[in-house]
């Protein structure tokens, strides 16, 4: 017992050494003084870090993503509550399917989503003439169909625990069905919800495959800005922006994980 443990442990320190090593590679490149990256490096500034608003493409590409993530994930909700409450509390035939048409997101690459949903926004603008290709509010609508999943996986696990006999209390008080749902429903499944924004908006903030498809000339958003820049250089710029990037997502799920306790819905 004792050594299938120590062999289990190292294992488990090994595997998760491994998916660290690329962000504590990443941070420390950050902090190189060197324009070339050499190793070890003559020293150590935080001058990469004020030259990243001097790079205007990465300054217009995260205000772009955030505001393509923040509209995606507030759609996602709006749009994957309703459904997981419409698969946890009804039975009606094609139930089943539904509930695997609305995770199909999950499992098809991203390549092959961008290139329909810009087939498929072409051939919307041909028959309605709605500008959808190449504008902003097309790439939020597609960034909507990658945080549906999540929503609904994240909230329907909040439903499957939930007890009914709650609401059915509210209502017998004389609550009705918005009020139930607003005052009871909502504040129990919390958690999921909370759980569904956070990662509808990390899956659409980091989003690039998808995003190349349907980004208009002009635009440009941080993942896209970040492989724009490293066609032509490759310095500690790039590490400073990646690692701003992971702080900003680490600090949005600690905060999370503080207000909903996220291994209750994951």
């Amino acid at each position: 017992m004792t050594v299938g443990r120590a062999a289990l442990l190292t294992a488990a320190g090994l595997a998760l050494g491994f998916i660290l090593l690329p962000l504590v590679l990443v941070s420390w490149l950050s902090f190189f003084r060197d324009e070339v990256v050499v190793f070890p490096p003559s020293g150590y500034t935080l001058r990469w870090f004020r030259a990243i608003l001097d790079q205007r493409n990465f300054v217009d590409g995260f205000v772009t993503s955030l505001e393509v993530g923040v509209f995606a994930m507030l759609a996602g909700l709006a749009l994957g509550v309703p459904a997981s409450l419409c698969l946890t509390r009804y039975r009606f035939p094609g139930r089943e399917g539904l509930g695997l048409l609305l995770l199909t997101p999950l499992v098809v690459p991203g390549v092959v989503a961008g290139t329909a949903i810009y087939v498929f926004q072409i051939e919307t603008e041909i028959l309605t003439r709605l500008p959808l290709v190449a504008s902003l509010p097309g790439l939020v609508l597609a960034h909507v169909v990658i945080t549906i999943p999540w929503t609904v996986r994240l909230v329907t696990a909040s439903l499957m625990g939930f007890d009914r006999t709650v609401e059915e209390a509210a209502q017998n008080l004389g609550a009705g069905p918005w009020t139930t749902f607003r005052r009871v429903t909502l504040p129990l499944i919390r958690p999921g919800v909370v759980a569904a924004a956070l990662f509808g908006f990390v899956i659409s903030f980091g989003n690039l495959e998808m995003t190349l498809f349907l980004i208009g000339p002009g635009r440009t958003t941080l993942p896209i800005a970040i492989l724009q820049y490293l066609e032509w250089r490759i310095d500690p710029v790039i590490a400073a922006v990646s690692l701003l990037q992971i702080l900003v997502i680490g600090a949005a799920m600690v905060a999370t994980d503080h207000y909903v306790k996220l291994a209750r819905v994951l």
